[in-house]
């Protein structure tokens, strides 16, 4: 049932151990309750930050491996989609989403670390502050992005909050394009092509109702390793273009895209958005690696962080 669940996850945040942030060259190491949660690597390595893997309470592994890790059965398309992370297909016409070093596409854009700093351990929750630029491929700044990350131990929930700034350096264009932004590549055996179903808050089941669709939240859930587990996805209310529409994969994509309509539906216009010099946008999110959970347990997860916001 979900009371005893819920209440059990908020006695678990006084009770467990420390959700514990170590930080080396590159990364940010994330444990909570002694055990691994995950690692947000930002270093020279790949065109832009991300968290790679995704556990839950139970200690599975959530999320896809490659390219970061080669995994006999895994698929190995798409090698942009690292763990967790942001990126858009069309800034200024620049490709910070399929920009992988080894596409060689002289298109592309990147994202590099100015800042990585209040590095927070605590009881209830773990968080940092970065910022970064996001360059262009003849290296000029085009966009500041001023990002916190807080990762809480909810118990059998595993909980990641995002809460991010994206300033205009210089007038900046996000194109309408369906390829984007804060998104989860998820572990093979979750995806729909498996065992997954997606559902919305609006009622749609499965990529077809779901895919494009505006909605409060996504959650995508299957069987692990003979555990059923989901990971579900909000859209905070106070976040840009709130609800936003989603672009999401029978083969396991869940990512929620704020800058994308006619890209999603044709019977509406265009609308690219502008942001001059200076002007910002703020973008909200909320990931629960949660256990077997219905509809109505997930609505009421997504409206106690609708009501309250992610918390330092």
């Amino acid at each position: 049932m979900f009371r005893p669940l819920f209440l059990c996850a908020i006695a678990a945040w006084s009770l467990s151990a420390a959700v514990t942030l170590t930080q080396t060259e590159g990364r940010i190491h994330i444990e909570i309750d002694g055990k691994p949660f995950s690692d947000f690597y930002y270093g020279p390595d790949a065109p832009k930050p991300y968290l790679h893997p995704l556990r839950s309470a139970s200690g599975k592994i959530v999320t896809r491996r490659f390219p970061m890790e080669n995994v006999p059965g895994e698929s190995t398309t798409d090698k942009h989609h690292r763990g967790v992370w942001l990126g858009f297909k069309s800034v200024n016409g620049f490709n910070f989403w399929e920009n992988e070093f080894s596409y060689n596409d002289k298109n592309a854009g990147k994202v590099v670390p100015r800042i990585i700093e209040s590095v927070t351990s605590g009881a209830m929750a773990g968080s940092f502050r970065g910022i970064f630029d996001w360059l262009s491929p003849a290296g000029e700044a085009m966009l500041e992005e001023d990002r916190t990350m807080t990762f809480r131990d909810g118990g059998q929930l595993r909980i990641v909050d995002v809460d991010l700034t994206l300033k205009a350096l210089v007038d900046t264009t996000f194109a309408d394009s369906k390829d984007g932004a804060f998104s989860v590549r998820l572990a093979e055996p979750l995806t729909e092509k498996n065992s997954g179903t997606m559902v919305n808050s609006a009622g749609g089941r499965k990529m077809a109702e779901t895919w494009g669709k505006p909605a409060n939240w996504v959650d995508y859930s299957g069987e692990l390793d003979g555990e059923k587990l989901g990971v579900a996805l909000f859209d905070h209310p106070a976040s840009f273009h709130h609800p936003a529409r989603w672009h999401v994969r029978d083969y396991g994509l869940l990512a929620v895209n704020p800058f994308g309509a006619n890209a999603f539906d044709k019977q509406v216009p265009e609308a690219p958005v502008t942001l001059k010099r200076g002007q910002s946008l703020r973008l909200r999110y909320r990931i629960v690696v949660h256990p077997a959970m219905d509809t109505a347990q997930i609505e009421r997860l997504y409206r106690q962080y609708a009501e309250t916001g992610p918390q330092p």
